[in-house]
């Protein structure tokens, strides 16, 4: 993990972001509107494809560089834990192109966070603590 004064408090909220997306994906499917089977299941893949993304961002946002990979395999880890329980659900369906994209998702997050994104975390303390200081 990168040397972050709040470092407690970003592990708490990557811990409350995996768990909000595991609830998410194990809510009944009568919850989400009704939508064409056809735009249902393209919406799904593009809704794992980003939150994947946005949660492979998140924790490049705290990890080093060559930590990276480790971020990424526990990603897909994750979403095949999903998947696994989604299969003890009566209303949910596992699939493996959900997890498809959810590693489509992931390698664009890892992407981003080594084009410059990455370590943003560690720049947003660094931003706040001068601006506490100069205020």
């Amino acid at each position: 993990m990168l040397p972050l004064r709040f470092a407690t408090r970003w592990r708490i909220t990557g811990v409350l972001l995996l768990a909000s997306v595991l609830v998410g994906a194990l809510l009944p499917a009568w919850l989400f509107p009704q939508i064409p089977a056809r735009s249902l299941i393209e919406l799904d893949k593009w809704v794992h494809a980003a939150v994947f993304l946005f949660l492979a961002v998140w924790f490049c946002g705290q990890f080093a560089r060559r930590a990276y990979w480790m971020v990424g395999l526990g990603l897909l880890a994750f979403g095949a834990f999903i998947e696994f329980c989604q299969l003890l659900t009566v209303s949910r369906a596992a699939e493996l192109m959900d997890l498809y994209a959810d590693a489509v998702g992931v390698a664009a997050g890892l992407g981003i966070a080594l084009s410059g994104a990455g370590g943003w975390s560690l720049r947003m303390e660094q931003w706040f603590l001068e601006r506490q200081r100069a205020g």
